[in-house]
């Protein structure tokens, strides 16, 4: 058999299953649906972000200034670290040159950052107390995992439940007696991190000796249910 033959055939059996698809009927009596459930709770664990900038006329200088602070810093908060409580992470360590109108490199400036994160709400505003060598740059509040799994199979059940009363309702009401699903998708959203007030955070940089006043606040979990249901007499 020729190549030539081949390519034909294929065309010939690709052409016939398209006409095939287009001879069947368009789907009918299908009804698109979609129903939510929403469920606020208290965010558990606590984020904060700590940082500290260098400047100085050598890098090798500034780079030096600003291990030493993060080393002090990760002494002190390894002290309380415990997991899933108190856990740390090191962020951004960063170093560039500053210039002169004229293009020349003037001096040099960094930033190091050293994140705290964790369910001891009380134990983290503590220890961002205790750290003298870094000042607070950002605060946020979360779901910790099991909260959240735990709160969407709660709205996850919710949302399904009113999807199934919107199809047996949406069957009624067009004269048929029930329903079948045809596709469904169940979808959840990703509780933003809630942020703590500016205030809050001026008024913990301005002493580094006082725990960090935190107020967690609430999330919200949303399960979305999207489908199609063929109607049944």
């Amino acid at each position: 058999m020729t190549r030539t033959s081949v390519l034909a055939m294929t065309l010939a059996a690709a052409l016939a299953t398209s006409t095939a698809w287009a001879d069947q009927p368009a789907p009918q009596n299908v009804v698109g649906l979609s129903a939510s459930s929403s469920i606020q709770v208290n965010n558990d664990v606590l984020s904060v972000t700590l940082s500290t900038t260098r400047d100085g006329a050598e890098a090798g200088v500034v780079q030096s200034q600003l291990k030493q602070a993060l080393d002090a810093a990760l002494a002190e908060a390894k002290k309380s670290a415990k997991p899933g409580q108190i856990e740390l992470r090191t962020g951004n360590f960063s170093l560039f040159p500053r210039y002169s109108n004229k293009g020349v490199i003037t001096g040099w400036q960094g930033t190091a950052e050293l994140s705290i994160e964790g369910r001891d709400i009380p134990g983290i505003a503590q220890l961002t107390g205790r750290i003298t060598t870094m000042t607070i740059a950002r605060v946020g509040t979360s779901l910790s995992r099991e909260q959240r799994e735990k709160v969407e199979g709660e709205a996850t059940a919710e949302a399904v439940a009113r999807y199934k009363a919107k199809a047996a309702e949406s069957a009624r009401l067009f004269g048929f007696t029930g329903y079948t699903l045809r596709e469904v998708q169940v979808s959840s959203n990703e509780p933003p991190m809630y942020a703590a007030a500016p205030m809050m955070r001026a008024k913990a940089m301005s002493d580094a000796s006082e725990s960090l006043p935190v107020e967690l606040g609430k999330g919200t979990v949303t399960v979305t249910v999207n489908g199609t249901v063929q109607l049944t007499k």
